[in-house]
């Protein structure tokens, strides 16, 4: 107990506000009674597990329940992250020279006392916070999904600690695992009925989870009727796929996609031949499929980074293991050639940052670009179209230098154009209410060089932009901003519509006047805040143009 009682303490040290001596609560589920931590007031749980093991007879196979376990099981402890790790990586270039010095999306997401946790099959399990147990109350329930595409990533982080919100906004906070990457998504339903589902079991890991919350969640002090899905990056990419499956219906009443695209995920030609390429590598006949199930998970891990590395540089939300449009687990793309009709009742909020790809990279040499350096990478991705972009977004973005250009490109490239259309095709449903925000708030961390990057969103919806100094500086303007975002996404949890008093009026996105909410010091409503950038992605990624 001593041991598990002293992590306890060390999240606490790490929030800041461990004001006083944690302990131990006790709570019931369907499966048994589990004992967790009490500390300012909150009570923490971590490691529940909500599925059994994923290994053996259940690789790539559907989630199954856990056993059922008598006395009291301790839920002190993160449990294990889902395998993700490359375990035997090749060996580093010699002869490539040294990376320059630049500035580290690393270095900002770090958070001192963070340790690795370990990796495992059995990683089926959520983590919950809650002012209070069986009260009679019930609250609101905010979900997270974790980032890290579809392949890395873990609901385990101090950066995605519930406690300052559950706080704040009197509602249960669960972060969850499930199964990723190969694991989760190699799909070899062309070579044996008794893996049809394979493609696509780490969505249905998250299914499995939002079932063990609408059964236990009450006797947590939650609502199951009033649950909140949010993520960032791959875990708005994972809402995104949510929305498009029927086993997801019902069980979420709210979705918060951070910097998530996923308007298109895996085609099934494309999973089967991945999952191919992934025999061959471990030298197992098609006919042999189940033997797949029998090797060390180290194993199919390396095959899988073999595979990968082979693949290159794909879109791996597209190309690689991903989830798999199948036609019954989930029918159809989640937002191409329009929004899925399956969830069209559910509030929406989405939004991405204003420099998204600053926190994608570690290229430092693209912090030093030059005209002619600039003007040929984006060649390289935008080709003879190249040129014409450079010099509208020169135009809309006056002063910008060639690295501020370059960034600008690459961001509603890959994020803003495709956010926007996302909220556009999900607000043609007519169905339920969309929401669309811009996050522009710049990082004064690494002397500003970060701007605005993939992940910022986080520590603000957290609350939690002392603990993620790192990347926020933790100074008076973010916390301020933090007191207003983190109550928008809590009203949203509650009522489905992000308006709080400390905002300004957020309309409801709609596709004739495109009202945003520009997220920074002072935040306010603008009406298609990138207009001439958005229409120029929209036609050079061959978008239909509204």
């Amino acid at each position: 107990m001593q041991g598990a009682a002293a992590v306890a303490l060390s999240a606490g040290t790490n929030l800041g506000a461990a004001d006083e001596t944690p302990r131990y609560v006790t709570a019931e589920t369907r499966f048994g009674k589990i004992r967790g931590v009490e500390n300012r007031g909150i009570k923490t749980f971590r490691g529940i597990p909500y599925g059994a093991s994923t290994e053996g007879k259940n690789r790539f196979m559907p989630p199954m329940d856990p056993a059922h376990w008598t006395g009291v099981r301790d839920a002190l402890e993160y449990g294990h992250r889902a395998p993700q790790t490359d375990p035997a990586p090749p060996p580093p270039d010699p002869s490539a020279p040294p990376a320059p010095a630049g500035p580290s999306i690393f270095t900002a997401l770090s958070i001192p006392g963070s340790k690795t946790l370990p990796e495992g099959e059995d990683c089926l399990v959520l983590n919950v916070w809650t002012p209070a147990l069986t009260d009679g109350r019930k609250r609101a329930v905010m979900l997270w999904l974790h980032g890290g595409g579809f392949s890395t990533g873990s609901g385990s982080s101090l950066s995605n600690d519930g406690t300052n919100l559950a706080l704040r906004g009197d509602v249960v906070v669960v972060t969850i695992n499930h199964r990723l990457n190969v694991l989760g998504f190699a799909n070899f339903s062309a070579l044996s009925p008794d893996f049809a589902a394979s493609g696509d079991v780490g969505m249905l890991d998250i299914v499995h989870a939002l079932k063990w919350v609408r059964l236990n969640i009450a006797q947590f002090g939650g609502d199951p009727d009033a649950v909140m899905l949010f993520g960032q990056s791959g875990g708005g990419r994972k809402i995104q796929t949510l929305l498009a499956m029927p086993s997801a219906k019902g069980l979420f009443h709210r979705a918060v996609i951070e910097s998530g695209v996923a308007l298109k995920v895996v085609e099934r030609e494309t999973a089967i031949r991945n999952a191919e390429r992934l025999l061959a590598k471990l030298n197992i006949p098609k006919a042999d499929i189940h033997e797949v199930q029998k090797l060390p998970v180290d194993r199919v891990m390396a095959a899988y980074f073999s595979v990968v590395r082979d693949l290159g540089k794909v879109d791996q939300n597209v190309f690689g293991f991903a989830p798999t449009v199948d036609g019954t687990i989930l029918p159809q793309h989640p937002f191409h050639p329009s929004a899925s009709p399956v969830s069209a009742d559910v509030p929406v909020m989405i939004g991405c940052t204003r420099t998204e790809y600053t926190g994608l990279t570690t290229d430092a040499a693209l912090w030093h670009l030059d005209e002619v350096g600039m003007t040929a990478r984006i060649r390289e991705l935008l080709g003879t179209d190249a040129q014409a972009m450079i010099d509208l977004y020169r135009r809309a973005t006056p002063g910008a230098s060639p690295t501020d250009i370059y960034f600008l490109i690459q961001s509603d490239y890959r994020y803003g154009a495709p956010t926007m259309k996302a909220a556009e095709r999900r607000a043609a449903l007519g169905k339920a209410p969309v929401y669309l925000y811009y996050f522009t708030w710049q990082t004064p961390v690494q002397n500003g060089q970060l701007k605005t990057p993939h992940n910022m969103e986080i520590p603000f919806a957290f609350d939690n932009v002392k603990i993620s100094a790192n990347l926020t500086g933790g100074g008076p303007a973010a916390m301020a901003l933090a007191d207003k975002v983190s109550d928008a996404w809590i009203a949203f949890a509650k009522t489905g519509s992000p308006n709080t008093p400390k905002l300004p009026p957020w309309p409801v996105f709609n596709t004739k006047d495109r009202p945003t909410m520009v997220l920074d010091n002072v935040s306010k409503v603008v009406n298609d805040p990138i207009r001439d950038r958005r229409l120029a992605m929209f036609r050079a990624l061959r978008y239909e143009v509204k």
